[in-house]
């Protein structure tokens, strides 16, 4: 049996949906995000772009707070992160 490193528990899509944040658990309990780009154009997916995903929280509240002071496009989605 082989274990996931992390399991997302929320991904928020900026308008176009060109643009996330996705919000996830580590096997270890510690939670965390990243920020992803994809170009539709381009079959390959979705890329890292913010270089968060090694921040560990031990909240996942903290992560939500953290992620809104760190990427501004997410604070107009706030209404969404109250959702989880």
């Amino acid at each position: 049996m082989v274990l996931k490193k992390k399991t997302v528990l929320k991904s928020i899509n900026m308008h176009g949906e060109g643009v996330c944040v996705d919000f996830f658990q580590r096997v270890d309990g510690s939670f965390g995000f990243e920020e992803y780009r994809r170009d539709f154009e381009d079959a390959r997916g979705w890329f890292p772009i913010g270089s968060y995903s090694r921040k560990s929280f031990t909240s996942l509240d903290e992560a939500k707070q953290t992620a809104l002071l760190n990427i501004s496009w997410l604070r107009e989605e706030a209404g969404n992160l109250e959702d989880f």
